[in-house]
């Protein structure tokens, strides 16, 4: 039983694993190498997606029990967080348009630095000396990796950055705004009911910004109906990545969490640099390798950190 169980974890780690890989290298190559310049578009696309199949896991299949909106004020939180997660989303795809994936990965792991900052001027409260402590290698690497990206995009890092601050945020907010008992929901929940006001902020967005973008899509597809398959996969895709995000987070320890998180960005940096090209002479490919270990010194030493301290979560 322990073997299978162990077998099971794995299962889930890989998937996981592989599914987060997968849409941002096709998120990347859609915005960027497809000629597909629509990121609130694919965004809603993937949102539209999200409440379909969260609606079908927990209504149908069961997966979690489904948590009902019980108040006004728990349906506006949820709608301020979605606007963030909106944000989030959508910056993070813009950004992709404009910088390489390893450096965009590398931007992202500032996450746990805009979190411990938040959470400090939004609750007041201060958290043991050695946690900020740690969070100074991760910065020193993305500011290392920034000076020695060859590609850097002014405007793509400025979206990239913004992206990781609202997903930052929006984790903090999500522990203020639903820390009652009866207003805390899980994680697949919360997508079921973020997910459909996602799509109702970004419709508006989508109209107004990316103008006849539908007809443009539907004009693609007859050029290449691969679009379809692309931009249907992708979307399935961005589902299955919060889910299996979710049952890991279930299965496995809070360490496995941090764990996971540097090698998918070690992985990203990689695949992102075969699979586009992105070109890296000696001393980027050196600046990305010290941006790299300065980040496992600094996630290392933060996971060793929370077992002694009690710490805010900063990954949803």
């Amino acid at each position: 039983m322990k073997s299978t169980g162990r077998f099971f974890t794995i299962g889930l780690v890989s998937a996981w694993y592989s599914s987060n890989i997968g849409v941002l290298l096709l998120n990347k190559y859609l915005l960027s190498n497809y000629g597909f310049k629509y990121p609130i578009f694919l965004t809603m696309c993937h949102m539209t997606a999200c409440s379909l199949f969260s609606y079908i896991a927990i209504a149908w299949m069961k997966m979690v029990p489904m948590q009902t909106i019980r108040s006004r004020v728990q349906f506006f939180k949820i709608s301020a967080l979605s606007l963030i997660f909106c944000a989030s989303v959508v910056s993070g795809n813009v950004s992709l348009r404009y910088l390489p994936v390893s450096f965009n990965q590398a931007v992202g792991a500032t996450t746990p630095f805009f979190t411990a900052v938040f959470a400090y001027i939004m609750t007041v409260k201060r958290e043991a000396w050695l946690t900020y402590i740690t969070l100074i290698p991760v910065v020193t690497g993305v500011v290392i990796a920034s000076g020695g990206e060859p590609s850097f995009h002014l405007f793509g890092f400025i979206m990239c950055v913004g992206a990781t601050a609202a997903r930052a945020l929006k984790s903090v907010l999500q522990g203020i705004l639903l820390s009652s008992e009866g207003e805390k929901l899980n994680s697949m929940n919360l997508l079921l009911y973020m997910a459909p006001i996602a799509v109702v902020f970004l419709l508006p967005a989508t109209l107004i910004m990316e103008e006849n973008v539908v007809g443009i899509t539907l004009a693609l597809a007859r050029e290449d109906f691969k679009i379809i398959w692309y931009l249907l996969f992708n979307s399935a895709l961005a589902y299955f990545v919060n889910l299996t995000n979710f049952l890991v987070t279930k299965h496995t320890s809070a360490l496995t969490l941090q764990v996971r998180l540097f090698f998918q960005t070690k992985a990203s940096c990689k695949n992102g640099i075969n699979f586009f090209r992105d070109k890296l002479d000696n001393s980027a490919s050196i600046t990305m390798k010290s941006f790299l270990l300065l980040k496992i010194v600094g996630i290392t030493t933060w996971g060793s950190t929370k077992k002694h301290y009690k710490l805010i979560s900063y990954f949803c």
